[in-house]
């Protein structure tokens, strides 16, 4: 049985089991989340899972917490407790470290490889002192700027395990090792001072250029992979934040008291004032006002809330005081239920692998066999130690990772530069991945194709001119304050000019309100509202609201002197170029759907408008998040396009998740690419370029282990000298640069032309 929270001292027949959270420092890949997942399970009454992209491990245990972190540190790896109020900088602090290492290894490394190639090729050239001054320069780049690679590989050795980071810092030490023994040999003869024998023996060259070339390579590609992973627990960061810090209760003799929300309780009466966010899910018990609920229901139109009604929390109360019995808090809220959704989803994305990682587990031993095999069978041959030793180094040289640690992280720089042009931002290797095999487009509804926010639509007079009913209708508004009010005063502005001024005005309970206006009675609100209030409304003005509302708008009915005079449509609007993106995207073949938590007949509306026949309303944001994984069940790769706070669970959980920058911070950190500007004829361009940035990323891991299986037979021979070996890994990696550089001329058009073939 398992329940949250249990003390670990209590004396009973079986230990409590309780959830607990761990931020895991050190992974470097996630080969590293499953080693670490492995550790933590061996533990007796202990099941874990361990996140990469969010360095969390969750945990249900009985066992205490320093037993876990001793665990993990065991295992090679950082390990701290997660507090409630979740207070980590892990991957920041990452990306800082790595970026302080990157740089030192550049300011001394270019100089010392220089040298160190420079005086190899020409030893003539070599002075006095010559070889302190390259160790001076080099040591401190194979040491601390490479420690990291040196801990995690001596970490994979105690756990009896390679990685390649094994590879990485074996290739290091072997090239830092030879370079300080050919450095107290004599240079070679003038006879070989030019030509090819120089090149073709190991005597008297230096290797320290390819040490320092491999730790500044690898760590360029460390950096932006910390940066992507740093970005992964960004999209949780936002919904942490998303909640009050302080909410006012009302105790049981009325007063007010300010306490901090995370010692609201279930039970506890607060108070919500115009323009603040509900502190926790609730119900109203004293008290009315609009509710905008459209970042976390989808609804582009805010709901009255009375006594009775329940609230969400992190929605927006607008014109009126509510009071609210909390009804759950914590990770029992709907925000709550979202963080964990966003979480499981970004989990599940983390759990596959990176190429390099797959075949890491077969081709690191491997190399590492070759190149200890190469020098037993040179040093049985030949009996002579130096040629066995430099046959060996060239394998483990040639087969070093440079430009295997280049292949993605230069084709994502690239293509992140030239997205931006496009008004495109792909944020990880996830989108890229995902991209060639989307065959679906899952659509939110209000702030993604339409707006996110309303509008007159649609006046329909009875007895009167249309510009008669806006001008009475604005004319109370104007001393409103929720959004339908200001979308009736901008019309009103924008058509007709000034309006009236109202006197006696007072707000009604369900979204309405009456006044004065130049000596005549005006009410305006729901036909409900309006009979309630004594008005008579005539049956036409009743067939024209309902034929609005069968269209999927609201209706703002407003009388005059105790007869309904007609109904403003108010409805969300399509943004620019939605259409005509919706057409673009069938024109690549891919299937749409729209999904919202709106009615299902402002949903229908809006479809028939974009011209996609799939429509999924009213559905919860978990909900949506479930329609997700449906559509991945069935066999599709599913791409999600939103905007919204409830639609951060869907984006994180989608194979490619799109958000609006002009949407929240939730959506846009939970997503795999972020659309900037408001024309979503972006989406097209950024599937494209998605697609094209894979294929370049698959050309240069193909190039990379190629050129690997091709020349170490050739190494192991002995027909390269390290020398060479390095100089044809940096040619590999110039290949895998340039390769990538290809992106910058991407042509959205041409690749129309290329996908549609």
């Amino acid at each position: 049985m398992l329940l949250d929270g249990g003390d670990p001292t209590m004396t009973t027949a079986s230990p409590a089991v309780r959830r607990a959270e761990l931020v895991v420092g050190g992974m470097t890949c996630a080969a590293c989340a499953t080693r670490v997942e492995r550790k933590l399970n061996k533990l007796e009454g202990v099941t874990a899972s361990v996140n990469y992209a969010t360095e969390r491990a969750v945990v249900h245990t009985a066992v205490p917490d320093e037993m876990l972190v001793a665990e993990v540190t065991r295992a090679g790896y950082r390990a701290e407790v997660l507090g409630r109020d979740r207070p980590t900088d892990g991957p920041a602090a990452d990306v800082r470290r790595i970026w302080q290492r990157l740089v030192i290894a550049l300011l001394l490394g270019v100089p010392a490889a220089d040298l160190s190639f420079t005086l190899a090729l020409v030893p003539s050239l070599r002075f006095p002192g010559w070889q302190l001054v390259v160790l001076a320069l080099g040591l401190p780049v194979v040491t601390w700027c490479a420690w990291p690679f040196h801990a995690k590989a001596a970490a994979a050795l105690k756990q009896r395990t390679t990685s390649m980071d094994t590879l990485v810092s074996t290739g290091i030490i072997a090239a830092t090792l030879w370079s300080g023994y050919a450095m107290t040999r004599p240079a070679p003869s003038a006879v070989l001072d030019g030509g090819w024998g120089l090149l073709l023996r190991p005597s008297g060259s230096l290797y320290l250029d390819v040490a320092v070339g491999v730790t500044i390579f690898v760590l360029a590609g460390r950096l932006y992979e910390a940066k992507v992973k740093h970005a992964s627990g960004d999209a949780l960061r936002a919904l942490g934040e998303l909640g009050v810090k302080d909410v006012t209760i009302v105790g049981a003799d009325g007063r007010e008291k300010l306490i901090p929300a995370g010692d609201l309780r279930p039970g506890d009466h607060f108070v919500v004032r115009p323009g603040e966010t509900v502190a926790t899910d609730g119900v109203v018990v004293s008290g009315s006002c609009a509710v905008d609920g459209s970042a976390m229901t989808g609804e582009s139109v805010p709901r009255e809330a009375t006594a009775g009604d329940p609230v969400l929390g992190a929605t927006v109360a607008i014109g009126g005081r509510i009071v609210v019995r909390a009804t759950s808090v914590g990770e029992d809220t709907r925000l709550g239920r979202l963080t964990r959704l966003v979480e499981n989803a970004l989990f599940e994305k983390a759990r596959v692998q990176r190429v390099a990682d797959r075949i890491s587990a077969v081709f690191v031993p491997v190399v590492l066999a070759l190149a200890a095999g190469t020098f037993v069978v040179w040093y049985a041959v030949g009996g002579a130690a130096e040629p066995a030793f430099g046959a060996g180094l060239a394998v483990l040289i040639i087969a070093c990772p440079c430009a295997l640690g280049l292949a993605t992280p230069t084709a994502m720089l690239v293509a992140s530069g030239r997205g931006a042009q496009l008004g495109v931002f792909l944020k990880g290797h996830q989108a890229i991945e995902a991209a060639r095999a989307v065959d679906t487009v899952v659509l939110d509804k209000t702030g993604t194709v339409t707006t996110g926010r309303i509008a007159v639509t649609g006046i329909h007079p009875h007895g009167v001119e249309a510009d008669e009913v806006l001008r009475l209708t604005a004319a109370v508004e104007q001393a409103s304050e929720h959004l339908i009010a200001t979308a009736i005063v901008t019309e009103a502005d924008r058509t007709i000019g000034a309006v009236p001024m109202v006197t006696g005005f007072h707000a009604l309970a369900g979204l309405g309100a009456r006044g004065e206006v130049e000596g005549h009675d005006v009410v305006v609100g729901s036909l409900r509202l309006l009979a309630d209030s004594g008005v008579t409304v005539p049956p036409e003005v009743r067939t024209e609201a309902a034929r609005s509302e069968g269209e999927g708008s609201g209706v703002v009915a407003v009388a005059r002197d105790g007869v309904a005079i007609g109904v403003l449509a108010i409805a969300d609007t399509l943004r620019r170029g939605s259409a005509e993106a919706v057409a673009e995207l069938h024109a690549l073949g891919l299937r749409t759907i729209l999904l919202t938590g709106d009615r299902e007949p402002t949903a229908r509306a809006i479809a028939a408008e974009l011209g996609i026949d799939e429509v999924i309303a009213e559905v919860l944001p978990d909900e949506k998040a479930a329609v997700i994984q449906r559509l991945r069940r069935e066999g599709r790769t599913v791409a999600m396009v939103g905007d919204g706070i409830n639609d951060a669970p869907a984006l994180a959980g989608a194979d490619l998740g799109f958000a609006l920058v002009t949407g929240t911070d939730v959506a846009a950190n939970a997503a795999d690419v972020v659309l900037v500007g408001t024309d979503l004829r972006v989406l097209a361009r950024a599937v494209r370029l998605a697609r094209a940035t894979l294929r370049t990323i698959r050309g240069n891991l193909w190039w990379a282990f190629g050129y690997n299986v091709a020349a170490i037979p050739v190494a192991a021979a002995g027909l390269l000298n390290p020398l060479i070996s390095a100089a044809a890994m940096a040619a590999s990696s110039l290949f895998v640069v340039s390769n990538s550089l290809r992106l910058r001329s991407f042509d959205a058009a041409r690749a129309q032309t290329t996908d549609t073939q």
